[in-house]
C-alpha cells in the first residue's frame, strides 16, 4: 500500500523506483546507489571506495548482492557503524541498510544478538545477504532500498512505526555524529511491542521534531513484567570480531533486556566472561 503522507513525513523520495543493475544501466549509478544505502547515506570520499571490488562488478564478476556483501563488511561500514557503535545500534543499522526495514520485535532482536555473539561480525552480516528474505525482496541485482515505512504483508502496525525513527528524510544520515549518536533507537519498543512515534522532520510548524522514545518506563500494566531492566555489562567479548575490536569496543556494554529475560540473560554474560556492573530497572 502507497503511503500517502509520505511527502509530509520526510520519505517521499524512497518512494522511488528501486535501482537494479541490467544490460542498459551505467554501472556507477548502481555503485553509487549500493554506497548511499549501505552506508547509510553518509558521505565517502574517493580513497575510500572498494576499488577492487567496483572493478569485479563492472567485469560482472560480482553481482549486486556480491557487492553489497562486500560493502557491509569493509573496514568502512565497521568504521562507521560497528566500532564506535553500541551492539544493538550496529544490528538495528543492518536491518535498516541491508534489509530496507526495521528489526520487527524482541525475538527477531534478540536471534541477532545470539548470532552476533556466537558467530561474530560476519556472520552477523551474511545472515541478512543470505536470507530468503534478502532473496525475495531484491535478488541478484537490486540494490536493498528501504521498504519498511510502506506496509507489508504479514506486518502489523506497531512493526510499521519503527522505520521512522531510523529514517529521517533524504538529508539526514547514520554516522554516530548524528542526532541518534551511537545509541540505539528502538530497542525499549521493540522489546515492548509497543508502537514508536511517527513525527514528520525538522523544518515543521512545531520546529525539531526527531524524538526519542516516549513509551512509558514500565510497559504493560507498569507490572513488574513489564518493565524493561539496564544491564550494564563489563570484559565481555564476542567470538570472531575483527581486529579484536570486541574487548575495547565492548568493555563498557549496554543491554536492555525485559523482566522474563533477566535470568537467561544473566547466566549468558557470564558464560561470556563478562561481568555485570548494575542492573537497574527503568522506572
Amino acid at each position: 500500500m502507497t503511503l500517502t503522507q509520505a511527502a509530509r513525513l520526510g520519505v517521499s523520495t524512497f518512494t522511488e523506483a528501486p535501482v537494479r543493475a541490467n544490460y542498459g544501466q551505467d554501472p556507477d549509478v548502481v555503485i553509487r546507489a549500493v554506497y548511499k544505502q549501505v552506508l547509510g547515506n553518509t558521505y565517502i570520499l574517493d580513497s575510500d571506495r572498494l576499488k577492487s571490488a567496483e572493478s569485479l562488478f563492472k567485469q560482472g564478476e560480482l553481482t549486486v548482492r556480491e557487492f553489497v556483501r562486500k560493502v557491509a563488511k569493509s573496514s568502512l561500514y565497521q568504521n562507521r557503524f560497528f566500532n564506535n557503535c553500541f551492539t544493538l545500534r550496529f544490528i538495528e543499522l543492518n536491518f535498516k541498510h541491508l534489509l530496507g526495514r526495521a528489526p520487527n520485535d524482541y525475538t527477531e532482536l534478540k536471534s541477532h544478538t545470539d548470532l552476533f555473539e556466537a558467530g561474530g561480525y560476519e556472520a552477523e552480516i551474511d545472515s541478512y545477504i543470505n536470507s530468503d528474505e534478502y532473496l525475495t525482496a531484491f535478488g541478484e541485482d537490486t540494490v536493498p532500498y528501504y521498504r519498511g515505512f510502506t506496509t507489508q504483508t504479514n506486518q502489523n502496525t506497531v512493526e510499521f512505526t519503527h522505520m521512522f525513527q531510523l529514517l529521517r528524510g533524504p538529508a539526514g544520515s547514520d554516522l554516530p555524529s548524528s542526532v541518534s549518536a551511537n545509541l540505539p533507537v528502538l530497542t525499549t519498543a521493540v522489546i515492548r511491542g509497543n508502537a514508536s512515534a511517527v513525527v514528520a522532520p525538522s523544518g515543521g510548524s512545531t520546529g525539531w521534531a526527531f524524538q526519542g522514545d516516549s513509551n512509558t518506563p514500565n510497559g504493560v500494566g507498569a507490572s513488574r513484567e513489564g518493565r524493561i531492566y539496564r544491564i550494564e555489562v563489563t570484559n565481555r567479548k564476542a567470538a570472531g570480531v575483527v581486529r579484536n575490536r570486541s574487548e575495547i569496543r565492548r568493555s563498557n556494554q549496554v543491554l536492555l533486556v525485559s523482566y522474563d529475560q533477566l535470568s537467561n540473560e544473566y547466566q549468558r554474560i557470564h558464560k561470556s566472561g563478562g561481568v555485570i556492573a548494575s542492573i537497574t530497572a527503568l522506572n
